[in-house]
């Protein structure tokens, strides 16, 4: 997931862990980084002119990257106002209007949107839901797909004690996270008719310090660092999510997964 704030005045005593890091300045919100997520791209095999739907698209700057990268066509679901106008002109700044489509949505409703695409792309979107939750949103993206259309997906994931995590998550990060373990999301998948063919584990790493300056760049992460040490309250929330991510470094990771439609 691609994260931005817009000018909007964060009580960060209760705002959502993916605003506080936001507000810091983090622009990539990735459990596995850039890393895991080009594998994925890898995986999915993009072809110039298929198209793609991409949830939660927030600035368009994925978008804008798989246009670019592939020639594909995206289709973005975003549901904040503020964010879809933004992304628009960011879009037209760069000279995609005829590639990408900007639609203001709930990922909840994805049979309001018109037409069946060969990939559905989600990045810590998931995590994020109940599993009822989940279970509503894979059945719309099945549906959203054409036969034989690929999801392609980057998520938390739990090796072990998966009800403790997300008790604990849910503390710091003020939502309801809930990662699954491997054999959990590829049993949710198979059941909303998306067969998982590909997937890859490895140690989650969404606040290590190496990996920031890979996906940041080093000039946004230093500029992340110091809102961090000059913001008290977002300083507090971010040690509060670290310390998390420490205390379970040996159960949390991430996933990348890859699903075709039944």
């Amino acid at each position: 997931m691609v994260i931005e704030m817009t000018n909007t005045t964060l009580n960060f005593q209760t705002a959502s862990g993916h605003q506080v890091l936001a507000a810091a300045g983090k622009k990539y919100l990735r459990p596995g980084g850039k890393i895991a997520t080009e594998q994925l791209f890898q995986w999915a095999n993009f072809q110039p002119n298929e198209t793609v739907l991409e949830l939660a698209s927030s600035f368009g700057y994925s978008a804008i990257y798989l246009a670019r990268r592939y020639g594909v066509k995206v289709v973005g679901l975003e549901k904040n106002p503020a964010s879809v106008e933004r992304a628009r002109a960011n879009i037209c700044t760069a000279g995609l209007e005829n590639q990408i489509q900007i639609i203001e949505g709930d990922i909840f409703q994805l049979e309001a949107i018109a037409g069946q695409f060969d990939y559905v792309l989600a990045e810590a979107i998931l995590s994020m839901q109940s599993s009822s939750g989940k279970a509503k949103i894979l059945a719309g993206i099945h549906n959203k797909l054409k036969p034989g259309g690929k999801f392609i997906s980057h998520e938390l994931l739990a090796r072990d004690q998966e009800e403790k995590i997300r008790a604990d998550l849910a503390q710091v990060i003020r939502v309801n996270t809930t990662p699954l373990s491997e054999s959990n999301w590829i049993n949710i998948c198979n059941h909303a008719g998306l067969e998982v063919q590909k997937q890859q584990t490895d140690a989650m790493s969404l606040l290590n310090l190496r990996r920031m300056f890979q996906e940041e760049g080093i000039v946004n992460s230093l500029g992340i660092f110091w809102n961090i040490l000059i913001h008290p309250p977002i300083r507090k929330r971010v040690l509060e999510m670290r310390s998390i991510f420490q205390k379970y470094r040996h159960e949390l990771g991430y996933i990348i997964l890859c699903a075709v439609a039944k």
